[in-house]
Order: structure tokens, then C-alpha cells, then sequence
């Protein structure tokens, strides 16, 4: 993020613009929506500046911008249609101690102004920092069409009501409050009364509030997915929008932790494999005592809550607790590892059955059906695999299992790091130590990547692995 978002108080202080043409008049008619005082200087203004500074909505001077014309003004902006005469100017205002902004070009600007959907005192704005400006509008055109009218009214009245909410207890209970308010009840009122009824159906609406019982905390066992914000469910996301806390594993990714509410407490309950690890224990007594001080938990696993998740350990510790839960499922890595490769779990003349399979247990390396696994056609998922691939290598091959069955390793599923290990069960090890594939992976037995955007050989595997010079690695004898 080169530009940092903020809202700057301007009510009172000066901003000055000089130029008077196309570019100046574009971006007055949005300062003028501003309380700033606007100073204008240009030698030729449009005949609107004019009318404005007649109108007393802005001062305008008639000449070119001098050395101190941009003294104690919190903005500037260089907007004379003519390159040489904005880089002038826009000397003059740093000089002067301004933050500038030249039209139309991003390097020269110190600041940006973003497209802005207006619903005052509402107003959302939109930044591409200069990358995409149709893109810019295009978001602001959907915006416009979403966002209702009578919005910023609400905005408007709800602020001279604040104090009075305030007699709720802060957190949720505060939150439903607002959030009945602005999610139709407002709206409702206002359709029904015009503003003048909107002041009374707040205060029947606090009463309501008021008399309400406290709401007894809950927990959400949600499924944050294989790691691709994009593959959250609208479920997940949702609750993510409403949790007080956040319990949330390892593998859950940044990107997904950003979209929990900004008050959220956000607790770390990572476990590492043959590392550092929360105790399951500690995990249970966290959930049950937030969610029993009232605060609705989300509990976030990688993948699917259901899929290795440990989920029933947590569910009797909040069913003990005497505490309302929810299972809110996910994506789990298996399918995102498929389709990552291009290949589908099952196949009609292939396989009718999926197994989904762990690599190790509590009690070492997990023993299955190996004869089963062994038989042509079969197809599954291994889970925590790779510490385990030469145990599971032995036992598919002393059970039959041919040795050109293709195996394909899935590092980081449908990650922008998403890395690919084709191989076969005769070469499974030493080509996944090789490989040095160090993020989360999924093995998946029976299938090949369809296509292979490049092919190497054994040899090149691990120069080229850390050169990250390639998405999908193929182990050929």
C-alpha cells in the first residue's frame, strides 16, 4: 500500500487550487462539497468560477500562483492544464509547506484523491493509486446503485443519537441496536414519517433494546477454507463480520484474518506438527470462556472444521459448558488440491469412492487399509503426509501397489505460493525430500497433474524449487 487511506479534517482550513480550466473545475465541484475555505488562483477561470466566487462559495484571485499563496493551507492542488505550469506551482506550494497534488500525475502527487460516493456524512472512497481509474468508477458506479439515498439522512440522525445509545452496554448489544437501525428500521421510519419520525422510532427503538434479556454467548466452528480468501464461504464471512473473538489455527491465512470485524479479539491457537502447539485442553477452556462472558466465538479452522479439525473434542467441551454452537463448513484442501491439478476425486470406470486419510495420529504414523489403498484405480487424499511419505510408500508397495502409481503433492492449495510435486510411488521419496516443500501439503494418491505448464526432471527439482521458477514440478525416472 503506497497510499495510505485516512479522512482529513478540513472544515475551517484553507485549500487552494491553481488553475481555472477543465481540470480545476473537476475537481472544485467536489471541494466545494467540503466546509474548507477554497482559494482559487488563475489568470483565465471558467465562467462556473466565476459564479462561485460571486456566490461567496470560494475566493478568486486573478493571476498565476507567487511564492506564499499556499501558506497555511492544508491542501493544494496544481490544476492548469499545462505540465510546465503544475510543476511550477506545485514547487511554490511544497515550498509553502503544503501537501500537493498534481492532476493527472501519480509521481509528482503527494496525495490522491480517490473516487468518492457521496452520502453526507457518509462517503466511501475508492484507491487504485493511480492503476486502474475506470476500474475506480466502475466501483463507484455499483456503489451509487447500492447505497440508498436516504442513507446519509440516517447517518445523519443516528449521530445526534449516539449519547443516548450509549445507555447500552457497549459490544454486541450496542451493535444489534445500530445494526436494526440501519438495517431497515430506519429506513422504514423514515418511508413512513419523513425525518421528523425518525427521532421517535429511535427512542421506541432503544426502549425495546433496553428491555431486552442479554444475549447468551455462542461459538461458530468455521471452516476458513484452504487458504484463498476468494473460496470463504458467504456463511464464514458473515460470521467473521459479527465475532467478538476469533480463536482461529495455524494455516488460517492473513488475508483471512483481515476480514474479521476491526474490534475483534484475535487469538493465535496454532498447532505445528512435531513443533510448537496450543494444547487442546487450552484451546477448549479458551472458547468456553469467552463464549460464556457472552462474546460470540468464532472458532477458525483451515479447511473444513469437520476434516481433522479435532471439532468433536470442542463441541463436548461446549455442549459441558452448556453453550449454543454452530458449524459453519468449508472447502476443504483435498478439493482445492484437485482442482489445482485439474482432476476431479472421483471418476465413473475409475474410482466410485474418495478416501481422505491422515498421514499421522496421535500415536505416530497412522496405519489404514493398505491393501485396499493398493488396488488400481484407487484414489485418496493424505492429509499431514510428508513427514510420513516413506512409511506410506512401504506399506502401499509391500501390499502390490504398482510402483509407476502417479502421486501428486499439493504445497499451499490454491495459495498465489501453490506448489505442485508430480512423482509416482516408486520415486515418492527421495523426490518429496528433494523437493524441500515447506508450507502445508496435501498427497494425493492415484492422480497425475492433466497438464503441466513444465516439465523437470529429478535432478532440476530442487535448484528450481528455490528459484521459484515454476508452478508444477513433474519427477520422471
Amino acid at each position: 500500500m503506497k497510499h495510505f487511506p485516512i479522512y482529513l479534517a478540513v472544515e475551517g482550513r484553507r485549500i487552494v487550487l491553481s488553475g481555472g480550466g477543465d481540470a480545476a473545475l473537476s475537481k472544485l465541484r467536489l471541494l466545494l462539497k467540503t466546509e474548507a475555505h477554497l482559494t482559487v488562483l488563475a489568470t483565465d477561470p471558467a465562467p462556473e468560477i466565476v459564479d462561485w466566487a460571486k456566490a461567496g462559495r470560494l475566493r478568486l484571485v486573478r493571476r498565476a500562483m507567487a511564492p506564499g499563496d499556499a501558506l497555511c493551507a492544508a491542501l493544494f492542488y496544481s490544476a492548469n492544464d499545462d505540465a510546465r505550469e503544475d510543476a511550477r506551482t506545485a514547487a511554490l506550494a511544497r515550498a509553502d509547506g503544503a501537501l500537493v497534488n498534481m492532476v493527472d500525475n501519480l509521481e509528482g502527487s503527494q496525495f490522491i484523491t480517490p473516487a468518492i460516493v457521496d452520502r453526507d456524512p457518509v462517503t466511501v472512497a475508492i484507491g487504485t493509486e493511480g492503476a486502474a481509474p475506470v476500474l475506480a468508477r466502475a466501483i463507484k458506479a455499483d456503489l451509487e446503485e447500492r447505497l440508498s439515498p436516504a442513507l446519509g439522512t440516517l447517518a445523519r440522525i443516528g449521530k445526534t443519537f449516539r449519547k443516548a445509545a450509549d445507555a447500552l452496554p457497549f459490544g454486541r448489544p450496542r451493535r444489534a441496536f445500530w445494526s436494526d437501525y440501519y438495517g431497515g428500521y430506519g429506513d422504514r421510519s423514515l418511508a413512513q414519517g419523513g425525518e421528523g419520525a425518525v427521532r421517535p422510532a429511535l427512542d421506541r427503538l432503544l426502549e425495546t433494546h433496553l428491555g431486552a434479556q442479554d444475549e447468551p454467548g455462542r461459538v461458530s466452528f468455521v471452516g476458513a477454507g484452504p487458504g484463498d480468501p476468494e473460496l470463504l464461504t458467504l456463511q464464514a464471512r458473515k460470521a467473521l463480520h459479527e465475532a467478538d473473538v476469533v480463536i482461529y489455527d495455524r494455516l488460517v491465512t492473513p488475508e483471512i484474518l483481515e476480514l474479521a470485524r476491526r474490534e475483534a479479539t484475535l487469538i493465535d491457537a496454532g498447532k505445528e506438527g512435531f513443533g510448537p502447539s496450543t494444547p487442546q485442553e487450552a484451546i477448549d477452556a479458551m472458547i468456553v470462556e469467552h463464549a460464556a462472558g457472552g462474546a460470540h466465538v468464532v472458532r477458525l479452522k483451515s479447511g473444513d472444521p469437520t476434516v481433522f479439525g479435532r471439532l468433536d473434542e470442542e463441541i463436548e467441551a461446549v455442549e459441558a459448558a452448556g453453550i449454543a454452537w454452530t458449524i459453519v463448513p468449508g472447502i476443504t484442501a483435498a478439493s482445492a488440491a484437485v482442482a489445482g491439478i485439474g482432476q476431479s476425486l472421483t471418476r465413473r470406470g475409475r474410482n466410485a469412492a474418495i478416501r481422505i486419510l491422515t498421514g499421522h495420529d496421535m500415536k505416530g504414523f497412522a496405519d489404514h487399509d493398505w491393501a485396499a489403498l493398493a488396488r488400481p484405480g484407487e484414489v485418496a487424499a493424505i492429509y499431514m503426509g510428508k513427514r510420513a511419505a516413506r512409511f506410506i510408500q512401504g506399506r502401499l508397495m509391500m501390499h502390490g501397489a504398482s510402483p509407476e502409481t502417479p502421486i501428486t503433492v499439493i504445497e499451499n492449495a490454491s495459495r498465489p505460493d501453490e506448489r505442485i510435486l508430480a512423482t509416482t510411488l516408486a520415486t515418492l521419496e527421495p523426490d518429496l525430500s528433494r523437493a524441500q516443500l515447506s508450507g502445508p501439503a496435501v498427497m494425493v494418491l492415484g492422480l497425475a497433474p492433466r497438464a503441466a505448464s513444465r516439465v523437470l526432471d529429478r535432478d532440476q527439482i530442487s535448484a528450481a524449487i528455490v528459484a521459484q521458477e515454476r508452478p508444477v514440478l513433474e519427477a520422471t525416472p
